[in-house]
Order: structure tokens, then sequence, then C-alpha cells
């Protein structure tokens, strides 16, 4: 018994008849022959098919939501650095001297803030200014 590689095929016979009554005397007929490829053969190619088109249907999927996908990426980008970010802050809080050091830096912060901005009834000013422009700039000029 020897077996070989090839896929089996079903070969389908037609036989027309000639067309005009003088041949058919004769009794010529046309013989068709085609091959009809298996169902394996057939989910093959349209698996091919479909995997060969794939690059354009991704192409084609970003091209139309680019934009919606471009924010969810900066949505999820933005996620994962702040997770990073306040385990790294989590994990610094954890080591004796740093806590304070950061407490201290805080209360140095906020004190530079109130003694530039808040003393002064010139800088109040300015700042008050800063804060208009801030709001104007998120929420658009008011008319």
């Amino acid at each position: 018994m020897t077996s070989s590689n090839e896929p089996e095929t079903t070969v389908i016979i037609t036989e027309i008849p000639a067309e005009n009554e003088a041949d058919s005397s004769s009794g010529s007929t046309k013989v068709i022959i085609t091959e009809e490829p298996n169902q394996t053969q057939q989910i093959k190619e349209q698996i091919i098919s479909i995997l060969s088109e794939f690059p354009a249907y991704i192409g084609s999927f970003y091209e139309q939501y680019k934009s919606p996908l471009t924010v969810v990426g900066v949505i999820l980008a933005s996620i994962v650095s702040l997770k990073v970010l306040l385990g790294i802050v989590d994990e610094l809080n954890d080591i004796p001297l740093l806590a304070p050091t950061f407490e201290l830096i805080g209360i140095g912060y906020t004190a530079w803030f109130i003694y530039r901005y808040l003393l002064r009834s010139s800088n109040r000013q300015q700042l008050g200014q800063e804060i208009q422009a801030l709001k104007e700039q998120v929420f658009g000029k008011k008319s």
C-alpha cells in the first residue's frame, strides 16, 4: 500500500451534446472535465485569503477610528504611568528617612507659594490674572 501526499480531488465529467443536429447524428459530444476541490482545500484557501487581507483590514480600521483609539491609548498609558508612579512613591515612603523629607519638601513649597503670591497685593493680582488666563484657556472666553 502506498499513500500519496496529494489531497484527493473529485472529478466531475459533464457531457454536452453537440449544438447542431448534423454533429449529433454522428454521436460526437463535448466532454468537460472539472476538478472540484475538497472541503479542506476550500477552507485552507479561505483562511489564506483572510490572513493575506488582514493588514489591510487593520489599516482601514485604524484609519477609521484613529482619534478614539489614540484617546483610549493615552488614557490607558496615563493610568499605567500613574499606577507605576504611585507604586514608586509608596515604596519610597517605606524608607524611614525619605517620608519626612517628602513632607518637608511639601511644607517648603507651600511656604514659598504663600510668600511669593499671597503676601503682597501686587503678587495676588498677578496670581489672579494667571488663574483667569488659565480658566479662559481651558473653558474658553466668556462672551
